[in-house]
């Protein structure tokens, strides 16, 4: 398997990074992960508009361009002999000494790794339950996709490694968050209800491109802070993200959800399908 590493293809037992990377030392590192669909990234812009924004946040000073991601992915999806692909793009800060850095980072490490998708299923749903590790709070203004990822490693190990099961963060305060690779919806009428940003949840770009499908066949949008006995109201739920796209809810804390057979999710999920061999942002819907 080849990983793709400031510019050049290398075998992934071959790949290293220094000892004095940040990103290792520190954590000042970014990553963003999506698929291809036919050869297409999907929402390819809006994973680089997030990705840059953060790196600006971050002083690290680089900038990625959709062109030079391109051809990145086409170099890896010919050499590892895929159709399509799983790809993490990771940008790491570089060398520095010990201790912390103020200055700029002005030599980043990129490295975008594939890996094969499992075969698409129709009829994947998961079971969620709310999670006794609480959300933490982001380290900065807003969440990061970024290397800060004990807080959903610990998660994972409460819930284990069943991956027809999703746990769901709650904030200190009881709120619903978000899961633990995922965001979360749930619908109610002709409502689509999610947490807001302002409960420390990671801005999803499947997120934000459900939430305008949502909008674009004329549901009501409604983002706050929910509890757990307004979201065990549901008619539907579900979770999405950028690799298992939208994934319907079959129960919740026990709660028997209508899962795959939800009609609006269903909706949902054929504008999706619709959309993903050739879209490149969010905007363009």
């Amino acid at each position: 398997m080849y990983l793709y590493m400031n510019g050049e293809l290398v075998r992934r037992e071959e790949a290293f990074i220094s000892p004095f990377d940040h990103g290792f030392l520190y954590g000042m590192g970014l990553f963003e992960t999506f698929r291809t669909y036919n050869g297409h990234p999907f929402l390819l812009d809006d994973h680089l508009e997030r990705l840059n924004n953060s790196l600006n946040e971050l002083n690290i000073h680089v900038r990625y361009t959709r062109e030079e991601i391109i051809h990145a992915l086409q170099l890896l999806l010919k050499e590892n002999k895929l159709g399509d692909a799983y790809f993490r793009l990771n940008v790491s800060a570089g060398i520095g000494e010990i201790g912390l850095q103020t200055e700029p980072y002005d030599h980043p490490n990129l490295i975008i790794f594939a890996k094969p998708l499992p075969p698409r299923n129709p009829l994947q749903e998961k079971r969620a339950v709310t999670l006794r590790l609480k959300r933490n709070t982001p380290e900065g203004f807003e969440r990061l996709k970024s290397h800060h990822y004990l807080n959903n490693i610990l998660a994972k190990r409460e819930i284990g490694d069943s991956p027809n099961c999703e746990g769901i963060f709650l904030t200190k305060e009881e709120f619903l968050a978000e899961g633990v690779v995922s965001n979360l919806f749930w619908i109610k009428d002709h409502i689509l209800f999610t947490p807001a940003m302002e409960t420390g949840i990671l801005n999803g770009i499947t997120r934000q491109f459900v939430i305008k499908l949502a909008n674009f066949i004329g549901m009501d949008i409604q983002e706050g802070f929910f509890t757990v006995d307004q979201a065990l109201e549901a008619d539907e739920m579900f979770v999405t993200n950028s690799i298992q796209e939208i994934v319907p809810i079959s129960s919740f804390d026990g709660k028997e959800m209508p899962g795959v057979s939800g009609a609006k999710v269903k909706a949902l999920q054929k504008l999706y399908e619709q959309q993903c061999t050739g879209l490149w942002s969010r905007k363009d819907v």
